[in-house]
């Protein structure tokens, strides 16, 4: 399984997945279908199926135009979602394959939108799985409650996502840091992981699970002393409270 990054308009990433056996693909919200299209021959790729991970314009704007460029495609999104173009919906744990070795599970992940979609990917044995989380989880962060509660992205984030193996890598739709806790070591050697990697042009992503629970706040709300930075009592109340924070935060 290979998977390509493909840097879209301002702080976007579209994703690849190839199945490197019979050179089919599959695209992660091809936000600039020419773009997409240009790697696809650059690789020798067959593009069959587009999952979107939600509905909003920057992951779903392109769904139309890969539609008349690849006629035959598959565009799968949330049943949920009023995902543009959409010709197969998808309930949670719908799964899907692609070529020879991949299998693709289909999980819901609802708060930045009621039907927003992560994508959890496998290939053949030796293959790390991967995890595509559009806007719900971010490296060190979260997406925004446009259309959700903090109890479902408690869900999504600490249960859901959270319950993945831990080497899964995570791709996500933008890159994006978060701190809450200023003398966590893990986080200060991330931080300057990724400042090294801006300064060199190199993306952040993929992280790992692994890597989230150690590093995102959002994720690690279980912990008393998170509780206690924020002054909460119990872990919805506290990542509601950090995503108050950052919505405010202006730094």
């Amino acid at each position: 399984m290979q998977i390509l990054h493909i840097p879209c308009l301002e702080d976007n990433y579209s994703y690849m997945i190839i199945d490197e056996a019979t050179k089919e693909a599959a695209v992660v919200d091809p936000v600039e279908p020419h773009k997409i299209l240009r790697v696809a021959q650059e690789n020798g790729v067959d593009l069959k199926l587009v999952l979107t991970t939600h509905h909003h314009w920057d992951h779903a704007g392109g769904n139309e135009k890969m539609k008349q460029l690849v006629p035959d495609i598959k565009i799968f999104g949330g049943s949920l979602d009023n995902v543009q173009a959409c010709t197969n919906k998808l309930e949670n744990g719908d799964k899907l394959s692609l070529g020879a070795d991949i299998n693709i599970l289909s999980l819901h992940t609802p708060c930045h939108t009621k039907g927003h979609i992560s994508y959890y990917v496998t290939g053949k044995e030796g293959d790390d799985p991967a995890v595509f989380t559009g806007d719900t989880l971010f490296i060190a962060g979260c997406g925004k409650f446009f259309e959700g509660t903090a109890e479902q992205m408690y869900q999504s984030l600490c249960t859901t996502l959270g319950s993945l193996p831990k080497p899964t890598r995570v791709y996500c739709g933008h890159e994006f840091a978060s701190t809450v806790e200023p003398d966590n070591v893990s986080i200060s050697q991330k931080l300057a992981w990724a400042d090294q990697k801006r300064k060199t042009g190199l993306p952040t992503v993929p992280s790992t699970i692994e890597e989230e629970f150690e590093t995102n706040p959002f994720m690690r709300v279980d912990l008393p002393e998170i509780q206690e930075k924020v002054g909460c009592k119990s872990a919805v109340e506290a990542l509601r409270k950090i995503r108050e924070l950052k919505d405010e935060w202006r730094g």
